[in-house]
């Protein structure tokens, strides 16, 4: 009688053999980051994707035995790339990196395959630790019970430990600072001589690349706050910016507005060169959903709605403009919250910053619930004149 018999042996990767590592993100900013943080001494061959089919491309291509995955990209975002590797059986170990911190992104990506996740900005020692406990990384002295041990462990309770810099944590206040600024005297206005000498500010497609990631991250903080406040997933966009006229601002709100009615406020904010506002605006058919979400007793006539909106605005701009500080290393000051307007068109509400300023570079972040049809646009409106503190703040970033 014969007998036979199937033996799965796991090995560990030789650690003398280069590891062929992708890292898809659409920003060319965070790219660099992720590849200026790995471990060192890693042995890798790195290629580089701007967005998911390029990606998916490049693992079938064998480029990515590793894979260093953002959610929030173009054309195919991080989500339907994990599906893709899933569907098609891709030979890919997928950690994702991201600024879509809910608690709900999370469990999704994991739910997908992903061994792991990151918050963007990405710290080069979480990511050793994360790379290094599923065996993706090795130092000399791991044994190959424990590589095998971490690969079978679920990804969730193996990075429990840096946690705190995984997760944000959840309080959902914001300050508010007692003091109100107005924002259109927060610089002295240069002598004819300074003017003079002054470069023209522009936006360079690099330039733009940076501050679109900044927000990236700073709306992911946001979105995180609101996720737990209502208790829902919230869907991230790809932040919009631009340095135009603040007419054409106007012009290009009424473009997108749906011929709906909205409300909004409007906050100040200043640091050291450095000053603008934040608007939030939100479509009026959505304050009933909200409502019922934050638990509210929905009542238009007993002021409802603009306790809604505040409480709205509280959270996501200064969630926001925390995100913001945090990366460039610089501190706002917050003026008190304004309203704008209710029950009126979005170019309509922002009608009285074009008497403020000339140009402005814009930050548009349309944040939206999924299953529910709320709709909330918050501005980030930076004055002209900080825009040389601000590009500098960058390139320090990216050098």
């Amino acid at each position: 009688m014969y007998y036979s018999a199937v033996v799965t042996v796991y090995m560990r990767p030789n650690i003398n053999m280069t590891t062929k590592l992708l890292i898809c993100d659409d920003s060319n900013m965070a790219r660099k980051q992720v590849a200026r943080s790995l471990p060192d001494g890693w042995d890798v061959d790195i290629s580089f994707a701007a967005n998911g089919i390029e990606g998916i491309e490049a693992i079938k291509a064998g480029k990515g035995d590793v894979l260093l995955l953002d959610l929030n990209m173009p054309e195919m975002d991080g989500y339907q790339v994990l599906e893709a590797i899933l569907a098609q059986d891709l030979p890919t170990l997928t950690i994702v990196i991201s600024g879509d911190i809910q608690p709900e992104a999370h469990q999704r990506v994991t739910g997908l395959g992903a061994l792991g996740f990151i918050q963007k900005p990405v710290n080069k020692d979480i990511l050793t630790k994360v790379l290094s406990s599923y065996g993706v990384f090795s130092n000399e002295d791991s044994s190959l019970d424990d590589a095998i041990e971490v690969v079978a462990e679920s990804a969730p309770d193996t990075i429990a430990a840096p946690v705190k810099q995984v997760i944000v944590p959840s309080d959902n206040s914001a300050s508010v600072l007692s003091e109100s600024l107005d924002v259109s005297q927060a610089n002295v206005t240069p002598t004819d001589a300074a003017k003079s000498t002054e470069p023209e500010i522009t936006l360079s497609a690099d330039m733009r690349d940076c501050y679109q990631e900044i927000a990236n991250v700073a709306m992911g903080r946001a979105g995180d706050l609101l996720a737990r406040l209502l208790n829902v997933f919230v869907e991230l966009p790809i932040p919009n910016v631009n340095f135009i006229e603040v007419s054409e601002l106007r012009m290009a709100l009424k473009d997108i507005e749906n011929h709906e009615s909205t409300s909004g406020v409007c906050q100040g904010f200043i640091s050291a060169g450095i000053s603008g506002e934040a608007l939030l605006i939100l479509n009026d058919s959505s304050f009933k959903d909200v409502a019922s979400l934050m638990n509210y007793q929905y009542d238009a006539d007993m002021g409802t709605e603009l306790e809604l909106l505040m409480d709205l605005a509280n959270v996501l701009i200064g969630a926001c403009l925390k995100g913001v500080s945090e990366q460039l290393d610089i501190q706002f000051s917050q003026g008190h919250p304004e309203v704008l307007g209710q029950h009126r068109k979005i170019s309509d509400l922002i009608a009285n910053n074009a008497n403020k300023w000339k140009k402005t570079l814009a930050i548009e972040i349309s944040y939206s619930i999924e299953n529910y049809p709320i709709k909330c646009d918050l501005l980030l409106l930076f004055t002209e004149k900080s825009m040389q503190t601000l590009n500098n703040k960058l390139a320090y970033l990216i050098d």
